[in-house]
């Protein structure tokens, strides 16, 4: 009797660590995918963003250029001028389908110091503040799925800053070490009382998030100090 209830409190308990193991696995997946369709969002915006201001006025202008010739072409002229038009409107289109193939793909492949410029630059093209970007390593051991969920932590956290802080200046930076990964972004903007963090949704989703790829996250902040975000990915071997 003995040893069947010595079996059956083991056979629980082996079991709660498999279901808690099993839990564990679908809420990373869950967050994984959120960061995912987060990061289609942003990149589909800053695309189109793209394609309309740079790529879409430069193919308006040659669309009406062709027209023009258009006005006075004839013959098999004006039916090449046709053709360019036509192959002008399928460019357009052939971009904008390509842009929704450039997602989170490029984060696992170029890594998450390359993905970190290139928020930087996109952000410093706004010249809404001065950002720096200070790293002591080009190439860093983080995990690739885990790399979508801290660089999109660090996402939120620069738009957070972008706003609501209202600083003039943000710097982050990364250094690698031997054990984890340690990024910090400090910003000079108006700041807030460190309780008033505990009931913000968006701290609470970066707080959710770092927990499920074995990062710590914390914040520091005072009213009329700026603020300060602390994020240390533990590296596991």
């Amino acid at each position: 009797m003995i040893l069947v209830i010595v079996y059956i409190f083991f056979y629980r308990k082996k079991s709660e660590l498999l279901f808690e193991r099993q839990f564990k696995e679908t809420q990373f997946q869950q967050e994984l995918t959120i960061a995912i369709i987060e990061m289609r969002e942003v990149t589909l915006s800053y695309i189109g963003q793209e394609l309309h201001d740079d790529l879409g006025q430069k193919m308006s202008v040659a669309k009406l250029m062709v027209n023009q010739c258009l006005e006075n072409a004839e013959g098999s002229q004006k039916e090449i001028l046709l053709e360019i038009n036509e192959i002008i409107g399928e460019s357009i289109r052939d971009i904008r389908n390509l842009s929704k193939s450039f997602i989170s793909e490029q984060i696992e492949n170029i890594g998450l110091i390359e993905s970190i410029k290139k928020e930087v630059s996109r952000i410093d093209r706004l010249n809404l503040m001065q950002i720096i970007f200070q790293n002591d390593s080009e190439k860093i051991d983080v995990n690739p799925k885990d790399c979508l969920i801290l660089f999109r932590i660090i996402q939120e956290c620069i738009n957070n800053v972008l706003k609501h802080s209202r600083a003039k200046n943000l710097t982050i930076s990364l250094k690698d070490k031997k054990k984890s990964v340690e990024i910090i972004l400090k910003d000079d903007g108006i700041g807030f009382e460190n309780h008033d963090s505990k009931n913000g949704s968006g701290l609470i989703s970066m707080q959710k998030r770092a927990n499920l790829i074995n990062t710590d996250f914390n914040i520091t902040s005072n009213a009329g100090e700026g603020t300060t975000i602390k994020l240390v990915y533990k590296k596991i071997k």
